[in-house]
């Protein structure tokens, strides 16, 4: 099995302060492995937080971000630390969700991604996210994301 060149990254194995924002949050990449075989990595952020851009208040979300790489794969401490970068950050949910999914596609050039940001209510309703690049490629396993949608009392 190939080892995995690291020698670019300079969070990895390193004491790494979050970013201010996420304009300046750094994500960095290694090379994949299995360049050429099609296959879905998932990373799941629970509580992932936001601010509203006109109260100040905090915004929840569960983030599912599924992509298959194609020469790159992402980082896993850069991407936690840039999705932890959002939480004194003030934006739209939609501006949060895509935006991530956009830093990923211009990092990566993943042969395809998808986004579902499923974000928790305040003020009455929920407001979920989901955007891809194009149909995932024919004959790959994608399993559903698994989050429910909301349903307060109902």
């Amino acid at each position: 099995m190939p080892s995995t060149d690291v020698s670019s990254l300079s969070m990895l194995g390193q004491q790494t302060e979050t970013a201010q924002s996420p304009e300046e949050a750094v994500l960095e990449k290694v090379p994949s492995n299995h360049a050429g075989t099609d296959y879905v990595v998932r990373f799941t952020a629970p509580e992932f937080t936001s601010l509203c851009p006109m109260t100040g208040q905090p915004d929840f979300a569960h983030i599912v971000i599924d992509y298959i790489p194609g020469e790159w794969l992402v980082e896993s401490k850069s991407l936690k630390l840039f999705l932890h970068s959002f939480r004194n950050h003030g934006a739209f949910h939609e501006d949060c969700s895509i935006y991530i999914a956009k830093r990923i596609v211009e990092l990566l050039d993943p042969r395809w991604l998808r986004i579902g940001a499923y974000w928790y209510p305040r003020g009455g309703i929920p407001i979920d996210v989901f955007w891809q690049t194009d149909k995932p490629p024919e004959g790959v396993w994608l399993p559903e994301q698994g989050v429910a949608t909301y349903r307060g009392r109902g």
